[in-house]
C-alpha cells in the first residue's frame, strides 16, 4: 500500500486542482444524517518500512510503549478498527506461523524480539482493552520489497520454493497460477487465525504488480502448464486469484465462522470507457490491470466487506471521489462498503483540494448521507496522529464526538445475545463514583457466550433511547461484569442501561434501567 501512495503521487491525473468553495457547494446538495450509532471508523498501522510502527531500531519495550501509545491516541479519536499489518513481504509480526520474523520488527529478517513477545498477540489484547476490533492485514503475494536476496532469512519461503516465483520490477512475487502457492498462502493466513484472537483478515491491493513499462510477467510456462481451459492469459490470471479469494473465505470461516475477511483494492475496479459496467471515471484499474476482479469476490460473496482505496478528493477531473463512491455503493451486493480515506495527502502541496481542511470531512459527509457505505478506513496511522490541517480533531471533536459499534454481518451470524442478568447499580459511599455489577447472560439461542458489553448512561427525565450513540457510555471486549462510573457530576440523577454483545457485535435487549441520584 506504500506503493500505491507514491505511484497515486506520481500520476498525473492526480495533479488536478479544485475550488474550495466547489468542494463545499457538491457535498451541500446531500442530506448529512446524525452521527450513526453503527459505523466501521478504521485506519491502517503500515509495519512494511516502518511506516507507522515500530520505529526504526526500538527496543522491545519501547516498541510496546509505541504500540500502546498508538491505540491510545486512536481510542480518543473515536477509531474503532485497526488494520494491523502482519505480513508485509512473506514474513510474520507473530510468532505462531510459518514464516519468518520480519525484518522491520527487529532490523534484520528471522531475528525473533528478545525478551520474546508476540507482537501480533499484543496488539490484539491491547486493542480489545480498549473496544478496537484488530482486523490482521495480509500481503498476499508480495515476498520482497527490494532486491537485496542475500539478505532474506535461509528459510524465507523464496529460498525454500525458489519454483514459486517470478521476478518483476526486482522484486519476487509468488505466481498465483502455481496450485501450491494458493494452498500455501492459506496456510500461512489460518496460522493467524487459528491461534489469535483476531476481529477479520484483512488484504490489501497488491495481487499482480503493478505494470511497470518494459516490464513482463514471467508466467508463460505456467500458463501452459495450468491453463488449458483459458484462451487469453489474462483470464486465466483473474481466475487464478479469484480462486484464492474463494479458497481464503470458505477456510476463514470454516476455522472460525466470527472472522470477517474484508479486501482494499484499488480504487477503480475499471472505467466505464473500458466496461460498461464500470465507473464514469478515466484512470488505473484493477480488472485489466491487476487481473483483480474485486467487484466479483463482493457480488459472490466471498469477502464480508470491500475496502476500495478511494484516494481521490472530490471535484478531481478524471476520477471524482463523489463520482466513484457511489458506483461502489451500487455494487456493493449486500455487503459491507468501507471506504479507504487518503488521510496521508492531507496538505499534499501540489493538489489544491487537499490543502483544503473541509476535504476529507466533506468525503465522511457523502459517506453518511449513503446508506449503502458503512464506514471509512484511513491511510495511515502516523497521518492521524500528526493531525494535519486539524483533521483529527475534527475527527474526535465532531465526527467520531460519540463512540460506535462496527456494523452487524447478519451474514454471519444474527443472533444476538440474552440480557445480562441481575443488574445493579449504586454510588460508592462518600464519593461521586458509580459503580455497576451484573451477571453474564444465559447463552444465546446460538449458545454463543457473550463477548462484552455496551453501557449507556442517561440523565434524569431524558427518554431511554438506544438507538443513536448519544448515551453510550462505555463499550468492552471482555467479560468483566463490572464498571466504575467516575464521570458523575454532583446534584444529579442518571440512569443506567447495560446490552450484551457477540463477537460479531449484535446487541441484546436492553436490561432494566436503574436510576442513581448523586448528591
Amino acid at each position: 500500500m506504500v506503493q500505491i501512495r507514491y505511484f497515486l503521487f506520481l500520476l498525473p491525473l492526480l495533479l488536478v486542482i479544485t475550488k474550495a468553495k466547489a468542494q463545499t457547494d457538491s457535498v451541500a446538495l446531500h442530506k448529512v444524517t446524525a452521527d450513526p450509532k453503527r459505523e466501521f471508523r478504521g485506519v491502517w498501522v503500515a509495519t512494511v518500512g516502518n511506516i507507522d510502527w515500530p520505529q526504526q531500531g526500538s527496543t522491545v519495550d519501547q516498541q510496546k510503549q509505541q504500540l500502546v501509545s498508538i491505540l491510545d491516541q486512536h481510542q480518543r479519536t473515536g477509531i474503532n478498527a485497526i488494520m494491523f499489518q502482519v505480513r508485509p513481504a512473506a514474513d510474520a509480526f507473530y510468532g505462531k506461523g510459518r514464516e519468518p520474523w520480519s525484518k522491520w520488527l527487529m532490523g534484520k529478517q528471522g531475528q525473533m524480539p528478545s525478551p520474546f513477545y508476540d507482537p501480533l498477540e499484543f496488539a490484539v489484547t491491547e486493542a480489545h482493552r480498549r473496544g478496537i476490533e484488530l482486523h490482521a492485514w495480509f500481503n498476499p503475494y508480495r515476498a520482497t520489497t527490494d532486491n537485496k536476496y542475500s539478505a532474506l532469512s535461509p528459510n524465507h519461503i523464496t529460498n525454500t520454493k525458489p519454483e514459486w516465483f517470478f521476478t518483476y520490477g526486482g522484486l519476487k512475487t509468488f505466481n498465483p497460477g502455481i496450485p501450491e502457492v494458493r494452498e500455501y498462502i492459506v496456510r500461512v493466513i489460518l496460522d493467524v487465525v487459528d491461534n489469535y484472537d483476531i476481529d477479520g483478515v484483512h488484504m490489501d491491493d497488491y495481487f499482480y504488480p503493478y505494470q511497470i513499462a518494459g516490464q513482463k510477467i514471467n508466467d508463460a510456462a505456467t500458463y501452459a502448464q495450468y491453463g488449458s481451459n483459458f484462451s487469453d492469459i489474462r483470464d486465466w490470471r483473474r481466475d487464478n486469484v479469484n480462486q484464492l479469494i474463494k479458497m481464503l473465505s470458505d477456510s476463514i470461516h470454516k476455522h472460525k465462522p466470527h472472522v470477517k475477511f474484508g479486501i482494499s483494492p484499488f480504487g477503480i475496479w475499471a472505467n466505464k470507457a473500458q466496461n460498461a459496467e464500470g465507473s464514469d471515471t478515466h484512470g488505473g484499474n484493477s480488472y485489466y490491470e491487476l487481473y483483480a476482479d474485486s467487484r466479483k469476490w463482493v457480488k459472490e460473496g466471498w469477502v464480508d466487506y470491500i475496502n476500495p482505496q478511494m484516494y481521490w478528493p472530490i471535484g478531481d477531473r478524471l476520477v471524482p471521489f463523489e463520482k466513484l463512491m457511489p458506483w461502489w455503493s451500487d455494487n456493493t451486493y449486500n455487503r459491507h462498503l468501507y471506504i479507504g480515506q487518503a488521510a496521508y495527502r492531507i496538505n499534499e502541496r501540489k493538489v489544491n483540494s487537499f490543502k483544503h481542511p473541509g476535504e476529507i470531512p466533506n468525503e465522511i459527509k457523502l459517506l453518511r448521507s449513503n446508506p449503502r457505505v458503512q464506514g471509512s478506513v484511513f491511510f495511515s496511522s502516523q497521518s492521524l496522529s500528526d493531525n494535519k490541517l486539524g483533521f483529527t480533531d475534527s475527527l474526535r471533536l465532531n465526527y467520531y464526538k460519540h463512540p460506535a459499534l462496527p456494523p452487524v454481518m447478519l451474514w454471519l451470524d444474527s443472533i444476538a445475545p440474552n440480557v445480562p442478568r441481575n443488574f445493579m447499580a449504586a454510588r460508592i459511599p462518600n464519593t461521586s463514583t458509580v459503580q455497576l455489577k451484573w451477571e453474564e447472560p444465559l447463552p444465546a439461542k446460538d449458545e454463543e457466550p457473550a463477548y462484552g458489553y455496551v453501557i449507556y448512561r442517561f440523565e434524569d427525565k431524558e427518554k431511554i433511547d438506544l438507538s443513536t450513540p448519544d448515551h453510550i457510555l462505555h463499550i468492552q471486549y471482555n467479560t468483566t461484569p463490572f464498571f466504575i462510573d467516575n464521570t458523575t457530576q454532583h446534584g444529579k440523577t442518571y440512569l443506567y442501561v447495560i446490552t450484551a454483545i457477540d463477537q460479531i457485535k449484535n446487541e441484546s435487549d436492553r436490561s432494566p434501567a436503574i436510576a442513581v441520584p448523586v448528591p
